[in-house]
């Protein structure tokens, strides 16, 4: 399966430290109205709504409108898909990690107390 790189938004969006903070509260909350999110932050209520708007335009966050009231909860699926394609690269390093182990630790040894190293050659107890 190809791998597909998350939209821009999503990076964007989580580029911001209240942003992040919004997510984290969504995630512990479940879904809250903005006049139960605003007090969460030092911004004003417009501020507020603006992010979230920036967090639902990528996809981390869908409202629901309920009379005059928007209520808002987090979608993790972006950020999931941001995490396998994380991963990938993980992997890559982690490889590249262990191959420069092994150039400069070398291979690992056999395992200790085998009939190679028991005795020394030449001094064996046959003959």
């Amino acid at each position: 399966m190809p791998l597909r790189e998350p939209s821009a938004d999503v990076y964007q969006a989580i580029a911001d430290p209240s942003r992040r903070r919004m997510l984290q509260l969504l995630q512990d909350a479940g879904e809250l109205p903005l006049k139960e999110v605003t007090p969460h932050f030092d911004m004003t209520r417009a501020a507020v709504s603006k992010h979230l708007r920036i967090l639902a335009d990528a996809g981390l966050v869908h409202e629901r409108r309920t009379g005059r009231e928007t209520r808002y909860r987090m979608d993790a699926d972006p950020l999931r898909e941001l995490k396998r394609w994380l991963a990938y690269f993980d992997r890559y390093w982690e490889n590249k990690l262990q191959a420069l182990r092994l150039h400069v630790e070398g291979p690992e040894p056999a395992e200790a107390g085998g009939p190679a190293e028991d005795q020394p050659a030449g001094e064996g107890g046959g003959s």
